[in-house]
C-alpha cells in the first residue's frame, strides 16, 4: 500500500520550475522533494507528497488534521 503524506516546506532551491526542490519537514523528519507538479508552492505551505514528489498543495487545518490521524493510527513523522 502507498500513502500520500502531508509536509511543511521549510526552504527551496532552484530557479527553472521542473528542477525546483524543497526541504520539507514531516512531524520533524526532513526530506528532499520535488516541487515539479506544484510549481506555485511556496515556503511555508503545506503538500502532499508521494515517492518524493509534491502532488499538490494542501490547507494547513487540513494537514493538521491528517497528521494527527497518522499519529493516532500510529504513522508518526509520516515517511
Amino acid at each position: 500500500m502507498c500513502l500520500a503524506v502531508p509536509g511543511k516546506i521549510l526552504s527551496i532551491s532552484g530557479d527553472e520550475p521542473l528542477m525546483r526542490m524543497a526541504k520539507v519537514s514531516f512531524g520533524g523528519v526532513v526530506k528532499e522533494v520535488s516541487l515539479a507538479y506544484v510549481a506555485e508552492a511556496a515556503v511555508g505551505d503545506y503538500v502532499i507528497v508521494h515517492v518524493g514528489f509534491a502532488l499538490s498543495r494542501l490547507d494547513e487545518q487540513e494537514a493538521l488534521r491528517v497528521l494527527e490521524d497518522l499519529k493516532a493510527l500510529g504513522i508518526e513523522g509520516g515517511s
